[in-house]
């Protein structure tokens, strides 16, 4: 048993390490000048997005920086987003809509999207977005500043997460508790190593020349974590990449409802965890069940500082990650149970090779 504790107790202070280090060393977009005045191409590919694609437009026509172009891809949508974006496009002439002829074999979606909607681009970067997101009216120039400043040749940001449903909020704060105490966001930027790495597809900043020269969607053409893969890409090539979580100046609403949230997460919750389920079991195992082996292997003294630990940690992702601390110290053992059974559909859904995602296998 105490072999036991010496695990659940280490690891937890490491998961403690890591998320001090996040808070200490988080990177931000700062309110600074830029001399950039070229071209951005933002992209959003749109697969039956009715209940957003007018609300992403909206926001990119109110940005500060107006030397925009915006290319929407129509994914064979079977609702109105169509329509709605030539309603758009008959008010601004920086709008165009590329319509899908067909996905081809060997393809995912959203990722013979994006590259054909790369293909079209002029811009000097390319700005990825999905159409859930809100922006505010600055975060375009500043995004360009941050990349611009470090080279970057690829900038990812996690937006705040809005969660308006009892389901979202014991599913959507595992994404953010997975990937502030385990991955130290700073040496995404700062070291050469490939596994150091993270992107979010919501948010995706690219030089255009590069990402030009080396057509990473293409090259990840069948891959539904693209975006962490890709930004593993430009590491092992050793193109600069950071990685940044939000501020209210980019908010996201990814899901709505338990399933939905339960679905959507499953998709990637295995490659958080190098796609073993082993390690993923083994996480959520520790952080799920660890408060018992301690309470049983070791003294009160000790299980008391244990405890505060974990609340320790909770709090300071909930305040990184802009959400609700009391509500997520409240939910955090139904928070903790959906992410067994997120990692547990994803198990299944890995071992059966079926993945299903707006209407389409993405196996």
């Amino acid at each position: 048993m105490i072999y036991l504790v010496y695990i659940v107790v280490g690891f937890t202070f490491i998961q403690l390490l890591v998320v001090v280090v996040n808070l200490f060393f988080k990177e931000r977009l700062n309110d600074l000048n830029s001399t950039f005045n070229g071209l951005v191409s933002v992209l959003i590919p749109a697969r039956n997005e009715e209940l957003n694609i007018a609300t992403i437009l909206t926001d990119l026509q109110k940005q500060d920086y107006a030397n925009i172009e915006i290319l929407v891809f129509d994914d064979q949508s079977t609702d109105k987003t169509n329509f709605i974006v030539n309603q758009f496009i008959k008010q601004d002439n920086r709008i165009k809509l590329i319509e899908s002829s067909g996905l081809p074999n060997g393809w995912l979606g959203k990722n013979h999207a994006c590259h054909e909607m790369s293909k079209q681009a002029k811009g000097k970067y390319l700005l990825f977005l999905d159409a859930d997101v809100r922006l505010n009216t600055n975060i375009i120039i500043h995004s360009i500043e941050k990349s611009e400043r470090h080279k970057l040749g690829l900038l990812s940001i996690f937006p705040v997460q809005q969660m308006l449903t009892m389901g979202e909020k014991i599913t959507v704060p595992n994404m953010n508790f997975i990937l502030l105490s385990l991955l130290p966001l700073i040496l995404v930027r700062k070291t050469k190593y490939r596994s150091l790495a993270a992107a979010n597809g919501q948010f995706m900043l690219f030089e255009s020349g590069t990402y030009q020269t080396i057509s990473p969607h293409e090259k990840m053409k069948a891959d539904k974590v693209e975006d962490i893969v890709i930004a593993r890409y430009y590491k092992q090539l050793n193109i600069p990449v950071a990685c940044l979580v939000g501020d209210e100046t980019i908010t996201c609403r990814m899901y709505h409802g338990f399933n939905d949230s339960v679905k959507g997460f499953s998709k990637n919750a295995i490659f958080f965890f190098g796609n073993s389920i082993l390690l993923a079991f083994l996480f959520w195992f520790i952080t799920t069940v660890g408060f018992v082996i301690v309470f049983l292997g070791t003294d009160t003294t000790t299980f008391i500082l244990y405890l505060i630990t974990l609340f320790i940690i909770r709090i300071l992702i909930s305040r990184m990650s802009k959400q609700e601390i009391f509500t997520n110290l409240l939910l955090l053992i139904p928070q903790q149970l959906t992410l067994g059974i997120i990692i547990l559909k994803a198990a299944m859904s890995e071992l059966k090779n079926d993945y299903q995602w707006k209407g389409r296998n993405i196996s």
